[in-house]
């Protein structure tokens, strides 16, 4: 899996800022309440003009000019979201034309919170047949516009914003080490949107009945991840011949805090730099592993060399992990 890796990073968070008071409002709950329970602090609303693609196309504008490379020159353009622009078209399609990416062949993948490690290896897969091609992968979500502003479980959390990758050719040694991924389709319940689809289609009862608000059951989403996280670390890391104390850089999901702390000590990744962007953004669904990857890129955290594991979990159930050797743009 050498000489592919990431090229260049970027993100977009939209300039609404809503602190823990103004949704401890709706809630009925306190600011108090909600830091110590998530550890977020404040969360990106997009605004009312603003769509998933909006927010994605900014994000990869970004991510270009960090890999140096024009839109034209992208051989493939894939959006993880599970809040797309509307059904149809693909949001991917919507950013194509957005940023001018006319050569890429474009699609959409949903797997929540885990997409964009998917998209990664998607896009690893297929440059593998192109030594000299880039893709780029975005994660972008719009929960605000599918919350319920009165469950606290999913207000307190969730929030807006977009990241992107380039993924192309980098020097012998550096790149993409080892991927895995993982899927439990028994567990679809705990996390879910229950209308708006061709089980439920949208009528006025669904909407009257809040059956197109993000719902979720947040302690056996919590479970799942304590008990299906760590193993697909652990078998990654065999994979790859590497050790918990050999990692760098973790770049995980921002679900919450707590729950994110209790992770990287099960997992025994302690030693690495774990990037936590929670606190500012709270948790951005798709976008949570490339905006904390941004994060870390921009404030130059992540040096030559370092080996930096990439993160998600949420929806499906999933779990998506991949490991990379770092370098450092020229």
């Amino acid at each position: 899996m050498s000489g592919l890796g990431i090229v260049g990073t970027g993100s977009h968070l939209p300039d609404r800022e809503v602190s823990n008071k103004e949704v401890a409002e709706w809630c009925g709950v306190t600011a108090e309440w909600i830091e110590e329970r998530t550890e977020i602090l404040t969360r990106r609303y997009a605004a009312p003009d603003e769509a998933t693609s909006d927010l994605a196309a900014r994000a990869a504008t970004r991510a270009l000019r960090a890999a140096d490379i024009t839109a034209d020159q992208l051989d493939y353009l894939i959006v993880s979201t599970s809040t797309g622009d509307a059904p149809q078209p693909p949001t991917a399609y919507l950013v194509q034309n957005a940023i001018g990416a006319s050569r890429a062949a474009c699609f959409d993948i949903n797997v929540v919170c885990s997409g964009f490690v998917y998209g990664l290896e998607v896009a690893r897969s297929l440059l593998a047949g192109r030594p000299r091609g880039h893709a780029l992968v975005i994660g972008a979500d719009i929960y605000s516009r599918i919350l319920d502003h009165g469950d606290h479980r999913t207000a307190a959390l969730l929030g807006d914003g977009a990241g992107a990758a380039v993924v192309g050719p980098v020097a012998e040694g550096y790149g993409f080490l080892g991927t895995e991924l993982s899927s439990d389709g028994a567990a679809h319940h705990l996390i879910r949107v229950e209308a708006g689809g061709s089980r439920n289609p949208s009528t006025a009862r669904t909407l009257a009945d809040g059956g197109h608000f993000f719902r979720m059951d947040g302690r056996a989403v919590r479970d799942f991840v304590m008990d299906n996280v760590p193993p697909v670390l652990d078998r990654l890391m065999q994979r790859a011949g590497v050790r918990a104390d050999d990692i760098d850089h973790l770049v995980p999901h921002q679900p919450n805090g707590v729950l994110l702390r209790r992770l990287v000590e099960r997992t025994g990744i302690t030693r690495a730099h774990t990037h936590r962007t929670l606190e500012r953004y709270g948790n951005v669904g798709s976008a949570s592993v490339p905006v904390a990857l941004d994060d870390a890129c921009r404030t130059g955290r992540i040096h030559d060399g370092d080996l930096t594991l990439l993160a998600g979990f949420g929806g499906g159930m999933s779990v998506g992990a991949t490991l990379m050797r770092w370098q450092e743009s020229s």
